[in-house]
């Protein structure tokens, strides 16, 4: 399920994990330890501090999670394709952000079941810190 590119809500789609998948959301190595409920949490968020609603002074807007940014240059990856395209603009091309209202998680719109989502934190825990013990069902209820 994590690196199932062509699946919708597949993880690899906006996470980089093990060599493989688009590196646009944030490290998922981070969020392995907190407990099951807690990573659902996160998982199933329609609105997160790191997706922005992006505005282009051509009229176009389009959620975003900024890459990187310098003094002329801000990076995002455009959240509106699959798998996430990174889209480059001049400062000067961006009429503004503001919290995004509208995105939701692909995990959260693929409808996954509590066994899934137990597969895919039992993944997370094993390749993160070598936890063997996984992940119930149950305990992402």
């Amino acid at each position: 399920t994590f690196h199932e590119p062509r699946k919708r809500g597949g993880c690899g789609n906006g996470h980089f994990w093990g060599g493989k998948g688009t590196a646009a959301g944030p490290d998922l190595s981070r969020l392995a330890r907190l407990n099951p409920r807690g990573i659902k949490t996160a998982i199933m968020a329609t609105r997160t501090q790191y997706v922005q609603a992006v505005k282009t002074k051509a009229g176009e807007t389009f959620p975003g999670f900024e890459k990187s940014k310098t003094d002329k240059i801000v990076e995002y990856f455009d959240l509106s394709k699959q798998p996430p395209q990174l889209r480059k603009f001049e400062k000067v091309e961006i009429s503004g952000t503001q919290d995004n209202s509208s995105w939701k998680h692909p995990a959260e719109a693929a409808g996954y079941t509590s066994e899934q989502l137990a597969d895919i934190l039992s993944y997370l825990r094993f390749a993160s810190y070598g936890d063997t013990k996984g992940v119930t069902a149950e305990e992402v209820e």
